[in-house]
C-alpha cells in the first residue's frame, strides 16, 4: 500500500509564501505523476497542480498560474509545491495524490492513494 505524506503548511500573510512537500512510500506501477488539490470548507476538492514524473511536464489551475509552482524529485518520489503571493482564497487543506492518468481535464477520478491533508490558513 502507497502512503502519502504532506508536509509544510501553516498559518501566513497575505502575500506570504510556503512549499509544501509530499512524499510517496513507493511509487505504484500505474503511475504518470503526482498531483496537488485542495478542499475549503463547504468546497468541493479542486485540482491545484500536477507533474509527470518523466519529462517534467506541468499543468496548473487558472486560479494559481504564475504564483504557485510544482516540481518533483524522482529519486525520492516527493513532490513539492511552492506557493507565493499567497492569498486569503488559498485557504484550504491541500492534498497530494498519484496521478493513474493524464486527461485534459485533471479530475480526482484519476487519482489515488490520497495524502492525509495539510492545513493552509492565509490572513488578511
Amino acid at each position: 500500500q502507497v502512503q502519502l505524506v504532506e508536509s509544510g503548511g501553516g498559518l501566513v500573510q497575505a502575500g506570504g509564501s510556503l512549499r509544501l512537500s509530499c512524499a510517496a512510500s513507493a511509487r505504484p506501477l500505474i503511475s504518470v505523476g503526482m498531483g496537488w488539490f485542495r478542499q475549503a470548507p463547504g468546497k468541493e476538492r479542486e485540482f491545484v497542480a500536477r507533474i509527470r514524473w518523466s519529462g517534467g511536464s506541468t499543468s496548473y489551475a487558472d486560479s494559481v498560474k504564475g504564483r504557485f509552482t510544482i516540481s518533483r524529485d524522482n529519486a525520492k518520489n516527493t513532490v513539492f509545491l511552492q506557493m507565493n503571493s499567497l492569498k486569503p482564497e488559498d485557504t484550504a487543506v491541500y492534498y497530494c495524490a498519484v496521478a493513474k492518468g493524464w486527461g485534459l481535464l485533471p479530475t480526482t477520478i484519476e487519482y489515488d492513494y490520497w495524502g492525509q491533508g495539510t492545513q493552509v490558513t492565509v490572513s488578511s
